[in-house]
């Protein structure tokens, strides 16, 4: 059983994801962060800045920083697969002045501005539409062939010309009814913002809002046993019956959740750097502006038989752990893991192939690259909520 416990506390809110009693994703934000979370928003940008030397441009979409874009994010997007993406120069592709309709993709920092593109995406239950391109593609966790081919014609026998989409895990056995339903609203939902960006002037504006965390949540879940939501805030309450969800059991509470569901131990767990492990091992995790490197230890755990054996139980449970604190903390980024050595191929073998089993589990976009020649294991994932305090 899957519930979402939203707990309003001191202008705090704390969203727990918890299934049968374990919190298996945690997320926590404050009116500031709420307010400095711009990922996934839309904007009608003006180009201020164009850098040959970096093939890239400034544009003003009304935030404090010039948000950066790069000409690859400006160009037609292509399938690289089937067709070459044409080499073309920022200044050929965009003039100073300019209005543009750009998605942000990352969040500025006390560093950086915001990284936009052209390439906008906008998520519904089963599928990711994608205005401007030709792409039709879909989710690899959908193994069956059979299911892919028909999912894949579905899509393309329905999309409107020039658009692509990638057909999320969730349209698995999907009727035709059921996707087609859910790519008739996203294609409304791009008219409404087309025809707001064609009525905005000269200026920054904002033309979409993304999704809150708790609607991310409930449109990614609603397919997979989310039963109940409980909030103990009138304003969560009303905005989330709006959402018009009528098989998912909705309660409101006075007291408070954390305290309720004794969710308190797992959640100071959630900051500390050292994981152990039920063998006796334990993991470490570090993050740094480049990546989060995760380093496995044997620890307390010697074993029964031979070093190498050890050594693979050691990394077989931290896998199973790493997987699991990657979505509790929802760490995004490049993520390098440094498993304890083991000499025998067939074992880094398995232990590849566990890490994307058990990777499946996680709602958010996850592409292991495997082991490296000095024995380091490189992935990517994409955080779920920017800015997770």
């Amino acid at each position: 059983m899957i519930e979402l416990i939203v707990n309003k506390k001191d202008n705090i809110k704390t969203i727990c994801v918890v299934e049968n009693g374990k919190l298996v994703e945690f997320y926590e934000e404050s009116e500031d962060s709420i307010k400095a979370r711009n990922e996934g928003n839309i904007y009608s940008g003006i180009v201020k800045d164009i850098v040959p030397g970096m093939q890239a441009a400034f544009v003003d979409i009304g935030l404090e920083k010039s948000s950066f874009i790069h000409v690859k994010d400006l160009v037609i997007q292509v399938d690289e697969k089937v067709e070459k993406r044409k080499d073309e120069k920022i200044k050929d592709v965009v003039k100073t002045g300019e209005k543009i309709l750009v998605q942000v993709q990352k969040d500025s920092n006390d560093k950086k501005g915001a990284r936009i593109s052209k390439h906008i995406k906008l998520t519904g239950k089963y599928v990711i539409l994608m205005p401007n391109t030709k792409i039709v593609t879909i989710s690899q966790k959908i193994e069956n062939e059979e299911e892919r081919e028909r999912l894949i014609k579905i899509i393309k026998n329905n999309l409107p010309e020039n658009t692509g989409a990638i057909i999320r895990t969730a349209g698995e056995g999907k009727q035709e009814q059921e996707i087609l339903k859910d790519l008739e609203k996203l294609n409304k939902k791009w008219v409404q913002i087309l025809e707001k960006f064609n009525k905005t002037n000269n200026e920054p504006q904002l033309i979409y809002s993304s999704p809150s965390i708790i609607e991310k949540i409930i449109i990614d879940m609603s397919e997979k046993q989310l039963e109940k939501i409980e909030v103990n805030d009138l304003e969560d309450y009303e905005s989330i019956k709006k959402l018009g969800e009528k098989d998912l059991k909705i309660e409101i509470s006075k007291e408070d959740l954390i305290e309720k569901y004794d969710l308190q131990k797992q959640i100071d767990k959630i900051k500390q750097r050292k994981i152990w492990l039920n063998c006796g091992g334990f993991i470490t995790i570090d993050a740094t502006e480049a990546l989060v490197a995760i380093d496995v230890n044997s620890g307390k755990y010697t074993g029964k038989s031979t070093l190498e054996e050890t050594i693979y139980k050691v990394n077989y449970d931290a896998t199973i752990e790493i997987a699991k604190q990657l979505r509790l903390r929802d760490i995004g980024g490049i993520i390098v893991i440094d498993y304890i050595d083991m000499k025998k191929e067939e074992n880094k073998e398995k232990i590849e192939k566990l890490l994307k089993e058990v990777l499946k589990q996680d709602r958010a976009k996850t592409q292991v690259e495997g082991f490296t020649k000095l024995n380091l294991m490189e992935m990517t994932r994409k955080h779920i909520c920017s800015h997770n305090s």
